[in-house]
C-alpha cells in the first residue's frame, strides 16, 4: 500500500494538499485501519505525508523554502554522485540509463508528465546506485519524492522535471567516463531543474483521493 500511495505522488495522481482518509485508503486498498495507519506512518517518515493531530493525514504541500531548500541539497549531492557514476559505469549500467530516458521521452510525447516524472526521477536514483553510494542513494530518492511533490505545486512548462536535451548530454559522458564533465553537466541540469518552477504560483486544487487512485 506505501508502494502504491508513493508511485501515485511520483506520477502526480496523488495532489499535494489531499486529505487520505482512512476509511476510504482502506475502503479503496480492501484493508483495516490499522494497516492504512502503518502505510501512512511510513510515508510520513519519508516526508510525502503530513499527519496532523485531529485532523488526519493529507499529502506533504512543500513551501517555497522547502522547495528551494530541496533543490540546494539536490545540487550539494548530486553532481558528485555523477562524477562517482562516470568513473564506475559499465556498458549494462548505460543501456539500462538509456532505456529510461527512452521511457521518459515517450510519456512526454504522449502527454503522461507524471510519468515522465517518475522516470526522470529513476534516472537520477539510478545514477547513485550506478556510483555505488548507498547511504547516499538513499538521501538522493527521498529527495526525488519531495521533488515530486514540488513540482506537481510549482512546475510551470510540461519538461520542467527534466529537459529532453539534459540526459542525453549527462548519458554522454557517462559512457565516455569523463566524470568533471559529468559533474558540471549535473549542477547545470540542477540549476536548470529550479528555474522551471515558479515558487511564486499559488498550488491547484487537489483532486479527490478515489479519483486519482483509479487505474
Amino acid at each position: 500500500m506505501a508502494d502504491a500511495l508513493t508511485l501515485a505522488v511520483h506520477e502526480h495522481r496523488l495532489a499535494p494538499g489531499l486529505k487520505l482518509n482512512e476509511d476510504e485508503v482502506g475502503e479503496i486498498f480492501g484493508v483495516g485501519r490499522t494497516i492504512v495507519r502503518s502505510a501512512l506512518q511510513m510515508l510520513a517518515h519519508d516526508q510525502l505525508v503530513t499527519i496532523e493531530p485531529n485532523r488526519g493525514a493529507f499529502v506533504a504541500e512543500p513551501s517555497i523554502r522547502e522547495a528551494r531548500e530541496v533543490f540546494e541539497a539536490r545540487a550539494l549531492l548530486e553532481p558528485r554522485t555523477a562524477r562517482s557514476a562516470a568513473e564506475r559505469i559499465t556498458p549494462q549500467d548505460v543501456a539500462t540509463l538509456r532505456a529510461h530516458n527512452a521511457a521518459e521521452h515517450a510519456a512526454l510525447d504522449r502527454g503522461d508528465f507524471g510519468m515522465a516524472v517518475r522516470l526522470s526521477g529513476e534516472f537520477h536514483i539510478e545514477l547513485a546506485r550506478i556510483a555505488d553510494q548507498s547511504t547516499i542513494a538513499e538521501f538522493i530518492a527521498q529527495l526525488i519524492a519531495r521533488s515530486s511533490l514540488v513540482v506537481a505545486l510549482y512546475w510551470r512548462r510540461p519538461k520542467a522535471m527534466c529537459e529532453t536535451h539534459a540526459h542525453e548530454a549527462l548519458l554522454t559522458a557517462l559512457e565516455q567516463g569523463d566524470g568533471a564533465t559529468a559533474e558540471e553537466l549535473m549542477k547545470g541540469h540542477l540549476l536548470d531543474l529550479l528555474s522551471s518552477l515558479d515558487l511564486r504560483e499559488t498550488p491547484a486544487a487537489p483532486r479527490t483521493l478515489r479519483d486519482a487512485l483509479r487505474p
